[in-house]
């Protein structure tokens, strides 16, 4: 079984991707999250394009161990030098540089001549050894280069101290078959290449970035260059949880896994897509929203009997906490009375037909079917939700130098408590102060707010959804004052939790 190292490139040519990009301590606040992914190497940066990129790649060489930091230079004197300042206090460090090698390249962009070019390289190399013994050099759009050129210069890389060759497909032309044999052909022809360690970085352009680096893998590539939710350059990078997991799940297959813990990728991919402002597609594999979610009633009813039948990973081994099952029009009676089942509703024979019935109807006409739509239509068959928790008073202070503070008055069962309570806004102190009366540990999943009608005396409505003891419940409030009905939401769900205890 071989390691693959993953070198996370997240933070320089995911970061390039049109709108993305990081001040340093968002570069600081992912380098960290990619740590405790377990992540071999991180490229932080591209010190000479910016100063933020030099102070970046500074902070993160003094502050992130745990990994081996990597910063970009082109084969040129001043980006060498910048990259090997940059990063001399990391306690592992390398310089990845990079010049193309394609006729296309050489001929429209660099108009240098290809010995022009090797020269350039082994100079660019031996000027980074004398900053770091680990030197990577990338051969850009090596897919479209002239093969027997590619075995030169890799010859003369390695020989001039390179320890990695990376073969990228720069612009994502190449086809799986087609890239691993080309990685095969490397390891098989350059003379020296047992000396270093073959890396490779694809690009998405065609959809098969993470295709290309799986086929490079079987032939023998030890390293995997990709960013977390596949973002970069256009169409984006490989994506390393899609890599990791390919790896992890179909390890027997490809003789090979990765280091990384990958109960973390759940985490760090939402906090990158928090920081970069890229949403993940809802049917993104590993993390998006979909990745675990089942409504088509076969599924449902394979799932529910034996998880293996629709899911090849468990959901908790990248840190999402378990699969959903999301009613709709397509769903089965399995799955429908599994949900009445954890919402506390036992119904069974012809009162299950009866709301099963209901609900295909209700399902025709929405998207969505939330819980407090399955317990409306179950209201008739069970008894209705009690109220324990019930908002008598509430007022609210706050302003740019006023400390936001709720005053409470809730009729708790027969009694009546007041409380005072703070928050960092008016909204936040209110719930505090309502989960100090109730006394909940329930956590806030999801908030949302929105204008029934128009103007602005219009009536406002919240949804939240909460989770105590693995169980959740949504509630709902609506006021011409958005505070007032932030609380009366939260009071809802706390009421539909409590109900569902007894």
């Amino acid at each position: 079984m071989r390691s693959i190292k993953i070198f996370d490139t997240t933070l320089r040519d995911g970061e390039q991707s049109p709108g993305a990009s990081m001040n340093v301590e968002e570069k600081i606040q992912v380098a960290r999250q990619l740590v405790k992914l377990g992540v071999d190497i991180i490229e932080v940066g591209f010190p000479i394009a910016s100063p933020g990129d030099v102070e970046a790649v500074k902070r993160i060489a003094t502050e992130i161990k745990g990994a081996t930091i990597a910063a970009l230079a082109r084969t040129m004197d001043k980006d060498i030098d910048r990259a090997g300042e940059a990063l001399m206090p990391a306690k592992s460090k390398r310089i990845h540089t990079f010049i193309a090698t394609s006729d296309i390249h050489l001929r429209h962009k660099l108009r240098m001549g290809r010995d022009e070019v090797i020269a350039n390289a082994v100079s660019a190399v031996k000027r980074a050894r004398q900053y770091t013994d680990d030197v990577e050099f990338s051969a850009e759009d090596a897919t479209r280069s002239d093969r027997e050129y590619l075995c030169k210069i890799i010859e003369h890389v390695i020989k001039a101290g390179a320890t990695t060759v990376n073969i990228p497909d720069t612009v994502g032309y190449a086809m799986p078959h087609e890239y691993g044999e080309l990685v095969e052909y490397l390891i098989n022809r350059v003379p020296n290449i047992d000396k270093a360690a073959v890396s490779v970085h694809c690009h998405n352009d065609l959809g098969l970035a993470v295709a290309n680096s799986l086929a490079a893998i079987l032939k023998g590539a030890g390293q995997v260059e990709c960013t977390i939710n596949g973002i970069g350059e256009r169409a984006g990078n490989a994506s390393m949880e899609e890599i990791v997991m390919a790896l992890k799940t179909r390890s027997a297959f490809y003789s090979a896994d990765t280091k990384i813990v990958t109960q973390e990728i759940y985490k760090t991919s939402r906090l990158v897509s928090r920081i970069t402002g890229m949403v993940v597609q809802q049917n993104k594999a590993i993390v998006g929203e979909n990745a675990f979610a089942h409504e088509a009633g076969i599924h449902q009813d394979g799932l529910l009997k034996e998880r293996s039948t629709y899911e090849i990973m468990r959901p908790e081994d990248v840190g999402i906490p378990k699969s959903k099952l999301v009613l709709g029009k397509h769903s089965g009676r399995h799955a429908f009375k599994a949900r009445l089942q954890e919402l506390g509703c036992e119904l069974t024979g012809e009162g299950l037909n009866r709301i099963f019935e209901k609900f295909k109807r209700l399902a025709d006409q929405k998207k969505y079917i939330f819980d407090e739509d399955i317990e409306t239509l179950v209201s008739e068959e069970v008894s209705k939700i009690p109220e324990v928790y019930s908002l008598i008073d509430l007022s609210v202070s706050s302003g740019i130098n006023i400390r936001p503070t709720a005053t409470l008055k809730l009729k708790v069962n027969n009694d009546i408590v007041e409380e005072v309570g703070h928050g960092h806004g008016p909204v936040d102190a209110v719930y505090k102060t309502i989960a100090t009366i109730t006394q909940t540990k329930s956590s806030l999943l999801k908030f949302e707010v929105r204008g029934i009608t128009g103007g602005t005396d219009a009536l406002g409505e919240v949804a939240v959804s909460i989770e105590e003891g693995g169980r959740t419940a949504r509630g709902h409030g609506a006021d011409t004052d958005i505070i007032i009905a932030a609380a009366k939401a939260y009071i809802n769900a706390l009421n539909k939790l409590a109900a569902r205890r007894v």
